[in-house]
C-alpha cells in the first residue's frame, strides 16, 4: 500500500469516532454529514481489514486494531496540524477566531469578566466557548483539537500536554455576618462545631481540607456537599452553615452579601490552578496570543484567582 494511494482525511475521522465513539458526533466535530462518516468508515475497514469500531449499547467501542494505532494517528495529525498553524498569520483585530477553552464555574466567573474586557479592544471578533471537561477526558480533547486550552488543578503530566502555573490562593473560613458561634478568631473547635458545605466536582471522597483534618485525626462536620460554587453564598447569608473555599470567593462573597470569612485554625495547602494545552499548538500563534492573555493576568487576580 503507498501513502499516496490513502486518503489522509480518513484518519482525521478516524481520530473523532475514537474520541466520540458516535458517528453522528465525529460528523458534527469535524463538519460532514453523519453518512460520510459511515462512508469513510467503511473505507478504513477496508483499507486495515478490521472493524476498527463495533457497535454497542455503550456506543462504537474501538478493536484493538484501531486501539493500537490511535497514538500514532494523533501524533500524525498533529504534527500536520502544527505545520499549518506554524504557516497561517494570526492578526487578533481581524481573526474570527472562536476558542474552545475548559474551566471550573469559579474560574470562569473571575476569569471571564477581565478577559473580555481586554478582548473587546484587543480582539473584536473573537468570541469564546467556555465549558468544564471532565479531567479524564482533558488530554484527550486537548489532542483531538476539540479543546484549545484548558484551566484546572495540577493533574499527573502527560509528554505531549504542556502546561504552566497560572493561579494559587489560600483557604479561608466563610460565615454569616452575626454567626452566633463565630466570634472574631476562629479556633479548631469552633471549626469543628460548624457545620458545612462542601464544594466538590466528584459525587464523593476527600478535599484538601479533610485530608488535612484526617491527618489531625479530625473530622468536619459536612451538612451539604454541591458541585457548584454558585450555589453557596445565599445558603452562607440565609443559615448557619460554613464554607471554606479560597480567598478569591470568599471576597465575592463578602463585597457581596452579609458575610465575612475567617483565617482557617490549621494549615491546608493552597488549592492551584494550571493553563493546559497540546504540544501541537505550541506554536500556533492564536494559541499563544491567547494563553499570554491568561498568563498575564492583572497582579490581584494573579495572586488571588485559583480553581478546584
Amino acid at each position: 500500500m503507498k501513502l499516496s494511494d490513502v486518503d489522509l482525511n480518513l484518519f482525521v475521522v478516524f481520530d473523532a469516532i475514537y474520541t466520540e465513539g458516535n458517528l453522528t458526533r465525529a460528523g458534527e466535530i469535524i463538519g460532514i454529514t453523519q453518512p460520510a462518516v459511515s462512508n469513510s468508515l467503511s473505507r478504513l475497514r477496508n483499507l486495515f481489514d478490521d472493524p476498527l469500531f463495533v457497535r454497542t449499547a455503550e456506543g462504537m467501542v474501538p478493536t484493538p486494531v484501531a486501539q493500537n494505532i490511535i497514538g500514532s494517528v494523533r501524533q500524525a495529525l498533529g504534527l500536520i496540524r502544527s505545520s499549518v498553524q506554524e504557516s497561517e498569520t494570526f492578526d487578533p483585530m481581524v481573526s474570527d477566531k472562536r476558542f474552545r477553552v475548559s474551566m471550573t464555574d469559579l474560574s470562569q466567573a473571575i476569569i471571564l469578566p477581565w478577559l473580555f474586557s481586554r478582548i473587546k479592544n484587543e480582539a473584536p471578533l473573537i468570541s469564546i466557548d467556555c465549558y468544564h471537561v471532565h479531567r479524564r477526558d482533558m488530554n484527550i480533547e486537548l489532542a483531538s483539537g476539540n479543546l484549545d486550552l484548558a484551566i484546572d488543578i495540577p493533574m499527573i503530566p502527560d509528554p505531549q500536554i504542556r502546561q504552566a502555573p497560572l493561579f494559587s490562593h489560600p483557604h479561608v473560613c466563610v460565615v454569616h455576618k452575626s454567626h452566633p458561634l463565630v466570634n472574631e478568631n476562629m479556633d479548631l473547635n469552633t471549626y469543628l462545631a460548624l457545620k458545612h458545605i462542601h464544594i466538590s466536582s466528584r459525587r464523593g471522597g476527600l478535599g484538601q481540607v479533610d485530608l488535612t483534618l484526617g491527618k489531625m485525626g479530625q473530622k468536619r462536620n459536612i451538612a451539604l456537599r454541591t458541585q457548584h460554587y454558585f450555589a453557596t453564598p445565599e445558603l452562607v447569608t440565609r443559615t448557619e452553615l460554613a464554607l471554606t473555599v479560597p480567598r478569591i470567593f470568599a471576597d465575592f462573597i463578602v463585597n457581596n452579601a452579609p458575610a465575612r470569612y475567617l483565617s482557617l485554625p490549621f494549615e491546608v495547602p493552597n488549592l492551584e490552578s494550571y493553563l493546559y494545552w497540546h504540544e501541537s499548538t505550541d506554536k500556533d500563534q492564536a494559541n499563544q496570543w491567547m494563553r499570554n492573555l491568561l498568563l498575564t493576568l492583572p497582579t490581584k487576580l494573579h495572586a488571588q484567582v485559583s480553581a478546584s
